[in-house]
């Protein structure tokens, strides 16, 4: 809590107020709080007694006795800066962020190099999701204190959150180069790990757990990393170790999950994911019952699901649709129940025109770009781009993001009227949850698979081999059927469409797919991409 400046004000006697002074220094707060109450029933209008009995009623965690207090105090002295941000602190501590920002505000008004106040202000701002506002704030707040550590940082965390991570990166670094702190190389290598700069972002997760090795958090960060990397082994350790110090920590026993689940090791895979109950863990372990042939416990546990509204799961969409049309039933969840009517294959122009100069800066930076490469097992005789590849500083990655973004618009009216969840809240405003180039050589393919953790996914050809007529080399094919899930019979349908560079296909994240091998000796290039979900 900031003191705010004497007033004249007849109070307490000199002797009364040291007593109470050195309760709270002593921070014997029960006591402090009985001794102002006590002497504000006979000075009601004390402005110090009122601070520190809210200061008092804070630190005992009674926020709104503390609220209440601390108003009196800034009515009775509305020209003191500390005491405005005294109640706003308070009000922010009880949630009433609109509150706290107001009274932030007023603070500033009168000290307008109040810095811990602009600060303050930007961190609420942020919680409020206004982050042209709070990015405002916190540069404020670093002009009027360069060497204010926290406000760098938080400073990142806002550029990060809208994708502008060279900006967040710079902001980290500038943080860490005031005063070390894992925390913040946390947020760093996060950043790092968006750019693809995946060996940085490693080196300062290690920093990190050298600060502090009891940071649970960044050993699971490290292991999410190095899992990028496919060193299942060094990943592995690192989710065990962040388990070590925190049996219970969500993060980590997904991931955990995640790689017993990739590893076939199913029946242990669900156990991690029941302790993480973290995002789609029931769906995952759904998969792991069906795909383990427990149909009896499968069904158990879907039952809760579907009954459950509104139905926004592509996953679930996806074991939902598979165990119907497998056992010959209805499919009773309403995500996407025809998913292969929804596959749109259009063209970019930009991207199809002879000789397009985009076409060129991309494959460019495909090759150059300083990108680290992520490892996965569905992926043969190729390489995958770790990071965010359209939130990445290239302009030919940004032009690109545009020119999706356009497609995307005319995909969602094209559907916007279909009878199906999937349509009715499909995600109003474009974000993309990943991107991603995949280049492959000769003999190049991608197994059957679903985006778990998309809604709507697509891919946008650059490169592509050359293809006989008649043959289905390079092309992909869409079905309701892989991943070798559990069949009883081979009656599900499939299509397969043939892009060319230029192309972009649409389709819902639900749906499996697949890239099928080609024997051309020439690449075969493309970006993919997942719309994230909207609010659920």
């Amino acid at each position: 809590m900031q003191r705010p400046a004497p007033t004249a004000r007849r109070g307490p006697t000199p002797a009364e107020m040291n007593a109470l002074l050195a309760l709270c220094n002593a921070g014997r707060w029960p006591e402090a709080e009985a001794s102002a109450a006590r002497l504000l029933k006979a000075h009601p209008q004390d402005v110090a007694l009122h601070n520190l009995h809210g200061t008092a009623c804070s630190e005992q965690g009674k926020l709104d006795a503390a609220a209440a207090s601390l108003r009196q105090a800034a009515a009775l002295a509305p020209n003191s800066p500390e005491l405005q941000f005294n109640l706003a602190v308070t009000c922010g501590r009880l949630g009433r962020l609109d509150e706290a920002v107001a009274g932030y505000r007023r603070a500033i008004a009168l000290k307008p190099d109040f810095a811990v106040a602009h600060y303050n202000l930007g961190t609420a701002l942020r919680d409020l999701q206004r982050p042209d506002e709070a990015e405002g704030s916190l540069g404020r707040a670093v002009a009027l204190q360069p060497g204010y550590a926290a406000a760098h940082a938080n400073l990142g965390a806002v550029r990060q959150a809208q994708g502008r991570t060279d900006e967040a990166v710079a902001s980290y670094r500038a943080a860490l180069a005031i005063a070390p702190n894992a925390r913040v190389l946390l947020s760093l290598a996060s950043a790092l790990r968006a750019q693809g700069r995946l060996d940085d972002a490693i080196a300062r997760l290690r920093e990190a757990i050298a600060l502090d090795a009891e940071y649970a958090d960044a050993h699971n960060n490290l292991g999410e990393t190095l899992w990028d990397q496919a060193r299942v082994d060094e990943a592995v350790a690192s989710y065990r170790a962040a388990l070590a110090i925190d049996a219970g920590h969500a993060e980590a026993n997904y991931n955990l999950g995640t790689v017993l689940y990739d590893a076939g090791q199913l029946g242990d895979a669900i156990a991690c994911f029941e302790r993480s109950r973290l995002r789609d863990w029931q769906e995952r372990r759904l998969y792991c019952l069906y795909k383990t042939g427990r149909h009896d416990e499968f069904r158990a546990a879907l039952a809760p699901l579907l009954a459950a509204r509104p139905h926004r799961s592509p996953f679930l969409a996806t074991l939902s649709a598979h165990h119907a049309a497998n056992f010959g039933e209805a499919d009773a969840y309403d995500f996407c129940r025809a998913p292969l009517d929804f596959v749109q294959h259009a063209r970019i122009a930009e991207l199809a025109a002879p000789g397009s100069t985009l076409v060129a800066e991309l494959l460019r930076d495909v090759e150059h770009a300083e990108i680290a490469e992520r490892k996965q097992g569905r992926l043969h005789h190729g390489i995958q781009s770790a990071g965010n590849l359209f939130k990445r500083p290239e302009a030919s990655f940004r032009r690109l993001a545009q020119l999706v973004e356009g497609a995307i618009a005319d995909y969602r009216e094209r559907f916007a009227a279909a009878d199906c969840e999937y349509a009715r809240a499909f995600p109003a405003q474009t974000s993309f949850g990943s991107s991603w180039y995949v280049k492959m050589r000769q003999g190049g393919h991608l197994t059957s698979h679903i985006h778990e953790t998309g809604w709507l996914s697509g891919v946008v050809y650059l490169a592509m081999p050359p293809r006989a007529p008649g043959r289905e080399d390079g092309c992909i094919e869409f079905s309701t059927d892989g991943d070798g899930y559990p069949k009883r019979h081979d009656d599900f349908p499939r299509r397969v469409f043939a892009p060319q560079v230029g192309d972009i296909v649409l389709f819902p994240s639900s749906l499996f797919h697949r890239t099928i091998p080609f024997a051309a000796d020439q690449d075969r290039v493309c970006v993919a991409f997942d719309v994230a979900p909207g609010p659920r």
